[in-house]
C-alpha cells in the first residue's frame, strides 16, 4: 500500500505546484506583460484617480450625460458584485411594467423624440452592467444633451460618431458606443451650460 501511495502524494503535490502555483504565475507575467490594461480590468482614469472600467456600466442620470441601458444587477442596478440578468420571461408582469416604466422615463427625458425607442434603451444586458448603447439609442439622447450643454445636436453626433465601435471582427455584434467614454469626451471639450 506505501508503495502506491508516495506515487501518488509525488504526484498531487507536482500538480498541485505546477497548476496552482507556476502555470498561473506564468499566464499572469505574460498578461502583465502584454496586455497589461486587459488584465487590470480596462480602468479608466482620470486625474489620478479611477473612475471606472471601460468593461462595465454606470448609471448617469444627470440630462447633459449619456444614459446607459437599464441594469438589473443588485437591488439599485450597476452593482459590479451582483452581476445578472434579471431572469424573467417574456410573460413576465414584472418585466412588462419595468419596460413599460423605462420606456415613459426614456420619453419624458427625451421629449422632442417621437420615433419607436431602441429595446436597448428599455431592457438590460444579460450581466446588467453592459458598458455600451447603440448609435441609434446615442443619437436620440444628442438633442437632450446637446440642449443640456448649450451645444448644437451636430457637434454631439460628431462626438458620436468619433466614439462608435465598429462591428468586432467587422460582423460580430453591432455598432455601439461606450457611455463611460462618451460622457468623458463631453466633459473634456463641452462644459455643461
Amino acid at each position: 500500500m506505501l508503495k502506491q501511495l508516495v506515487p501518488a502524494v509525488r504526484m498531487t503535490v507536482l500538480l498541485t505546484v505546477l497548476t496552482g502555483l507556476v502555470y498561473p504565475s506564468v499566464v499572469t507575467g505574460l498578461c502583465q506583460l502584454f496586455f497589461r490594461t486587459q488584465a487590470n480590468g480596462s480602468l479608466i482614469m482620470k486625474d489620478g484617480q479611477v473612475i471606472g472600467s471601460s468593461l462595465l456600466g454606470q448609471n448617469f442620470t444627470k440630462p447633459e450625460y449619456f444614459h446607459p441601458r437599464p441594469s438589473a444587477a443588485g437591488n439599485d442596478g450597476y452593482d459590479p458584485t451582483a452581476s445578472q440578468g434579471s431572469n424573467l420571461g417574456p410573460t413576465s408582469q414584472k418585466l412588462y411594467d419595468r419596460v413599460k416604466a423605462a420606456a415613459a422615463q426614456f420619453r419624458k427625458e427625451n421629449p422632442d423624440y417621437t420615433g419607436p425607442i431602441p429595446a436597448d434603451a428599455l431592457t438590460a444586458s444579460g450581466s446588467g452592467l453592459d458598458p455600451e448603447i447603440t448609435v441609434a439609442n446615442a443619437e436620440i439622447q444628442a438633442t437632450r444633451v446637446a440642449k443640456a450643454r448649450g451645444l448644437s445636436t451636430s457637434h454631439v453626433e460628431h462626438l458620436i460618431a468619433s466614439l462608435t465601435q465598429d462591428r468586432d471582427l467587422g460582423f460580430l455584434g453591432e455598432p455601439r458606443v461606450n457611455v463611460l467614454k462618451l460622457n468623458l469626451e463631453l466633459d473634456n471639450q463641452f462644459t455643461k451650460r
